[in-house]
């Protein structure tokens, strides 16, 4: 049977916050999971969008994949998961919330139409940023300066659209919704459809509207005083920023105010498919790319660490052959391309043939015995960190390193290109707060082991240099808290 396939990325959502225990944060998501399969020990490849994003794409770890912090770009020397759709007949769409997630970083490929939210008219010169970041004449000495590149018509309605509208509604997510509502009831298409949304919401900045957020605010807390907490990550990892338990209990009820925004906005989505007639021959995929630090391990943001608070992702599928219940296996986002081509019935021999993710459908069965992840340079590097806040201590310059992670069954080593090593029993720590790397030796060694194998199992990525960007891209990235 021809199936759609649906994916959606919450983006930045972490796995103890959509299903925390005894607690429902998402009801539509644990709808989706009751009628097909949750994942409980889902780990993210990557802790950080781009990086993550390139192995749900092409079902191949950063290593082999080639983009992160120092080559931001998913080269097109590893097919995609939408050229392997596209190549079997399938309409190819993706809508994207996320700058990251473009053609300018390589993520278009395969692809017919690839929509920007951020855009009101897609084009490739972007004057959101220009108008939002200038004053006076300068904005428009700015936007005269960019106006003529390209269309000058659609540049200045992007400029208008992306000072004055974007983001009177949300991050994204009702401009998604409407587009994808608009583009099912206009296709006169009979071929199935690979469906691609990343939503940005749960994202910093925390933004979410009051009534999805009383109900996560401590005691004493009100939704203003939440929102006035500073989010300034940077400052906060670099010591500028002073937070305390009673502020990162505010921000991480305006965090799962996010959550459940975002999880009516999938309602809304999975009722549009329903209205269209595609509900029930759709796969429909929800996953978050990586987690989040609020506070954890003196940690902001996404970056500088492989602690289970970023790789700990929720996975569900429904549809189709999805109807498990909760699967408690070890798996990987990089499983997620193999399982979905199975699901389909597509072949893709040589999509296949690069993933070194696991189809899920082979063997529901069986156990694997270790995943990885790996932050292959710092993001934002030090230079840049240094140049937002001033000058950094030692004690923030130890984030100058590469990590790679190893996930066993229940233990799981961190190993720093610094030569450090944390060890960790997440079956009775999963805060990861004992490191007991002095007290296992041998499992520590056993560990390393496994984690040089399975680097000398591949041939990895050898990209030239960081490609350049745009400097409106630049910008835009910067709103987001990504620093260059």
């Amino acid at each position: 049977m021809t199936r759609n396939v649906v994916v959606v990325v919450m983006d930045t959502a972490r796995y103890r916050d959509v299903f925390p225990e005894n607690e429902t944060v998402a009801p539509t998501l644990e709808s989706l999971a009751a009628d097909g399969t949750r994942f409980d020990r889902a780990v993210a490849p990557a802790p950080w969008t781009l990086p993550s994003h390139a192995s749900i794409f092409t079902g191949t770890y950063p290593s082999k994949h080639g983009a992160h912090a120092d080559h931001k770009h998913l080269d097109d020397d590893r097919p995609t998961l939408a050229e392997a759709f596209a190549g079997a007949g399938y309409e190819t769409v993706a809508v994207s919330n996320n700058t990251w997630i473009s053609d300018e970083f390589g993520f278009a490929r395969g692809f017919e139409r690839f929509r920007k939210t951020w855009q009101y008219l897609q084009a490739d010169t972007d004057l959101g940023p220009v108008a939002r970041t200038n004053e006076g004449r300068e904005k428009l000495r700015a936007l005269a300066r960019s106006l003529f590149d390209g269309n000058p018509l659609v540049n200045a309605l992007n400029a208008v659209y992306g000072q004055f509208f974007r983001k009177r509604e949300d991050s994204g997510a009702r401009r998604t919704n409407r587009w994808i509502r608009e583009w099912l009831a206009d296709r006169g298409d009979d071929r199935p459809f690979f469906l691609f949304v990343n939503y940005l919401e749960p994202h910093l900045a925390y933004r979410p509207p009051r009534e999805t957020t009383e109900q996560f605010l401590p005691d004493g807390t009100s939704y203003e005083e939440a929102m006035a907490v500073p989010q300034d990550a940077w400052s906060y990892v670099a010591g500028e920023l002073g937070l305390d338990e009673v502020d990162f209990a505010a921000l991480r009820a305006l965090y799962r105010g996010e959550i459940a925004y975002l999880d009516d906005r999938i309602a809304e989505l999975r009722e549009a498919l329903a209205a269209a007639g595609k509900w029930e021959d759709t796969v429909f995929v929800v996953t978050g790319d990586h987690g989040e630090n609020i506070g954890d391990h003196g940690l902001m943001d996404h970056q500088y660490c492989l602690y289970e608070t970023l790789l700990h992702v929720p996975l569900v599928v429904h549809g189709g052959p999805f109807d498990g219940g909760r699967d408690e296996r070890l798996v990987s986002l990089t499983d997620l391309a193999p399982t979905l081509l199975d699901a389909a019935d597509v072949d893709a021999p040589t999509f296949r043939d690069q993933a070194q993710g696991e189809s899920l459908l082979v063997d529901s069965s069986g156990q694997r015995d270790h995943v990885f992840a790996e932050y292959l340079a710092p993001q934002p590097s030090m230079a840049a960190l240094a140049e937002r806040v001033g000058g950094l201590s030692d004690d923030v310059r130890r984030y100058d390193r590469s990590l790679r992670a190893v996930h066993g069954d229940e233990w799981k080593l961190i190993r720093g290109s610094d030569g450090s090593r944390e060890c960790y029993h997440l079956a009775i720590d999963p805060g990861e707060s004992d490191d007991l790397v002095a007290d296992e030796p041998e499992r520590v060694a056993d560990f390393e082991a496994k984690l040089d194998e399975w680097l000398d199992s591949f041939g990895h990525a050898d990209p030239d240099g960081d490609p350049s960007m745009s400097d409106a891209t630049r910008q835009r990235l910067d709103d987001l808290g990504y620093l260059q």
